[in-house]
């Protein structure tokens, strides 16, 4: 399950819990749509923000609306106990897989690291994916620390926080990082930006921010990059420049996503966790205005 487009999408919320209605029609739309695998719970789908129930209940939810789409559940948490209480109930709902960021509060050292992930695996029967991503948990993955963790059981595959822009400087960072790794253990790019430079370098994977509202635009790239047409994926994305924009602009792509989630009538005017908001007045105006320039939105 850990090649082509895996969608991740927002878990639309208010103050007093999960919208159940919205967040299962955005499952049943990537389910339609034939992502090759959806990723609830992942940081746009702010994991770290619910509780256990409320996390035990998307899950359950993700794998009852995908009609057979593979789900993969995120499982990260402070606390190693938390993470494993996390993992036995993305399984129990019949996950098909978890992807577990290293969470911290206080700074994690690489030995920290590599235990948590050694930990949670014993307690696995589905296959792990290994979430770098330093922006959220300001810790960094190096080789030997790659290496290892793709040693473990489980193991299965890494998502990696971006490439280098240049195509041949991106295609050389995927063959250093194969060569580090197990042949059973695939590469997949997130940063939505990096995706179709990413999948030309050979990355297996798009772990996708805009393939969880925006599926078939995803998809699009993805399958010019699968079938080795480089320069169609490139220009796909490409025309998504101003959306990448926004990306940064913002802070990152959940606020973008939870307020274009709104404009498309499929969740509340602001599906985020507080003290997180979309945006709102002139900002969401410009977004509104941008999306329907892309095509996105009518």
């Amino acid at each position: 399950m850990f090649s082509g487009l895996s969608a991740f999408p927002l878990t639309p919320m208010d103050e007093t819990g999960i919208d159940e209605a919205a967040f299962t029609t955005l499952i049943s739309r990537l389910a339609s749509a034939g992502v090759d695998s959806i990723g609830a719970l992942g940081s746009t789908g702010s994991y770290a923000y619910l509780n256990r129930d409320e996390r035990k209940r998307a899950a359950e939810l993700a794998v009852q609306n995908a009609d057979g789409v593979p789900v993969m559940v995120g499982i990260g948490s402070l606390r190693t106990r938390d993470v494993l209480g996390h993992a036995e109930d993305a399984q129990t709902a019949g996950a098909n897989a978890v992807l577990l960021a290293p969470m911290s509060y206080q700074p994690l050292t690489r030995d920290e690291v590599y235990g948590l992930y050694a930990k949670v695996v014993e307690h696995l029967s589905v296959p792990l994916c290994v979430y770098d991503n330093p922006r959220t948990t300001h810790f960094e993955f190096d080789d030997d620390l790659y290496a290892a963790i793709a040693e473990l059981p489980r193991v299965s595959s890494i998502k990696i926080p971006g490439v280098p822009t240049d195509p041949g400087a991106a295609s050389a960072h995927i063959e250093h990082l194969r060569a580090l790794l197990p042949s059973r253990v695939s590469l997949g790019v997130s940063g939505d930006a990096h995706a179709a430079t990413g999948l030309n370098a050979g990355c297996d994977a798009w772990y996708s921010v805009i393939g969880g509202l925006f599926p078939e635009t995803a998809l699009a790239i993805t399958r010019a990059a699968q079938r080795g047409d480089a320069s169609e994926a490139t220009r796909l994305s490409q025309h998504l420049q101003p959306l990448w924009r926004a990306f940064e602009q913002h802070g990152g792509s959940i606020r973008v996503m939870a307020t274009a989630a709104g404009i498309l009538g499929l969740a509340g005017h602001n599906s985020l966790p507080l003290p997180l908001t979309a945006l709102d007045g002139e900002a969401r105006d410009e977004l509104e205005q941008l999306l329907a320039g892309l095509g996105l939105v009518a």
